[in-house]
């Protein structure tokens, strides 16, 4: 295994290359929902567009919060690649953020697409607004409780971007999965993190190794031994001031994500 600190991909080839390069959603990759085990299909529905080449994620100044009874005012626009619940009433269900979850809105199975070791990479802008956040994790599919970890490939906090640069969160959380620990670091980045960058974790059987525009800037010694679902996303997360609505719509625009396999 290379311990080079850019991105080689001599040793994969390419088996996902999505470029959002048409005017619709691959529906057979996304399904333009945030958990809506959670709550509901009506209520956790993505507001995007694909058009020019990316898609563009948005939040609206009238984008209700997805899931008031759990998650108060945080408001989401997000794709993910599968989905997974327990029956009505249970508090089964995938990515369980916090405790007391309930399914309120029973699901239909989904196995979109699920990735398994190799490298997943994306081309992404982050938003400057102190209330955004824009993030590409991929977690667990959750049909067993302990497969619940997640890699963290990027999370960008708006109010953590200046003028020469910001902080971009990148590592592995265990959530659930107690065979996992928590390594997660926020790495400084030079340069305008509005603009387009490339982010992408190399997933190795025994170690995880986190790149920003082709450099490393993190390894993880411990993996994940099981198939993921992507989560592709921005946030409008509360601020202690009042909601203010002068900069919206929130656009998170993201020009590709692909998966590479090993040859």
């Amino acid at each position: 295994m290379t311990d080079a600190t850019t991105l080689d991909l001599s040793a994969y080839r390419l088996l996902v290359d999505e470029r959002f390069d048409g005017d619709e959603l691959a529906r057979t990759r996304w399904l333009p929902h945030y958990l809506p085990h959670w709550s509901s299909r009506a209520a956790s529905a993505a507001r995007y567009e694909v058009s020019a080449g990316t898609l563009k994620l948005r939040i609206d100044a009238d984008t209700p919060p997805w899931s008031p009874e759990f998650d108060g005012d945080v408001r989401v626009s997000h794709l993910q690649t599968g989905e997974f619940s327990g029956p009505l009433d249970s508090p089964v269900g995938q990515h369980r953020f916090r405790p007391g979850l309930v399914v309120r809105e029973e699901q239909d199975e989904e196995r979109l697409w699920l990735p398994h070791l190799g490298v997943i990479e994306a081309r992404a802008r982050a938003i400057r607004d102190p209330a955004a956040m824009v993030a590409l994790w991929a977690i667990g599919f959750e049909d067993e409780p302990a497969d619940s970890g997640e890699i963290c490939v990027f999370e960008i906090f708006g109010d953590e971007i200046g003028d020469d640069g910001g902080l971009v969160g990148v590592g592995v959380k265990p959530q659930h999965d107690p065979r996992l620990e928590l390594d997660f670091e926020k790495v400084k980045v030079a340069g305008d993190l509005t603009a387009f960058h490339d982010y992408a974790v190399e997933w190795l059987p025994d170690r995880l190794r986190f790149f920003i525009d082709g450099r490393l800037v993190k390894t993880v010694p411990q993996s994940i031994a099981y198939p993921v679902q992507l989560m592709l996303d921005v946030y409008e997360l509360p601020t202690d001031a009042p909601r203010d609505t002068s900069s919206h719509p929130l656009v998170f625009e993201v020009a590709h994500v692909r998966e590479y396999v090993r040859r």
